[in-house]
């Protein structure tokens, strides 16, 4: 496992380093079987009187990432550590759990369940502020390894490439734990 440390606002110690390593390494057992190089971004930082360590693993088109906030650097560490754990788990589960009938009768009930999402009509006079622009790369999958990847991310929702049509999608998190899909067309 490669492992790359930054530090924000903060000093990154040797000793610092080597406990974000030796740490980051228990994760190796969990990820063996993954095809390729695993690259580990561990990012400190100080916010206020908070410790902050976020970790961000890529396995070869799925993103891991878990952030953990403590008054003290070492236990952000191990929360992190422990988070991305309890996420490799549920990822590995699922993997082997769901076969690929499962899969495409999964597909079938979201799309029976799907509701559309409420138009808003209100328009309000006040200037609309772009705070933060984000691009990424968009990777074709599968409806499920959509949700996947949205859950792990811990996101509300997740927007990607429909690997069977190369069309855009949006998977979101309803409130009632569902899950929707969004298939834009042009008008």
């Amino acid at each position: 496992m490669k492992i790359t440390i930054t530090g924000r606002s903060i000093t990154v110690t040797d000793a610092l380093k080597a406990y974000v390593e030796k740490r980051t390494k228990r994760l190796e057992r969990y990820l063996q079987g993954f095809n390729g190089e695993i690259e580990a971004d561990v990012v400190l930082s100080l916010e206020g009187n908070q410790h902050v360590a976020e970790i961000t693993i890529e396995l070869g088109g799925i993103i891991l990432r878990a952030e953990e906030r403590t008054p003290d650097m070492y236990a952000s560490i191990d929360g992190v550590v422990e988070k991305l754990e309890s996420q490799i788990r549920k990822y590995k589960t699922r993997i082997r759990s769901k076969s690929r009938q499962e899969t495409r009768e999964a597909i079938y009930e979201i799309n029976q369940k799907l509701l559309e999402v409420p138009n808003s009509e209100d328009e309000t006079d006040s200037e609309i502020k772009i705070v933060r622009r984000k691009r990424f790369a968009l990777k074709p999958m599968n409806v499920e390894e959509a949700v996947m990847q949205m859950d792990l991310l811990g996101h509300d929702f997740f927007v990607f490439l429909d690997g069977d049509d190369n069309e855009v999608r949006v998977v979101y998190k309803r409130k009632d734990g569902n899950y929707g899909l969004i298939e834009p067309e042009l008008a």
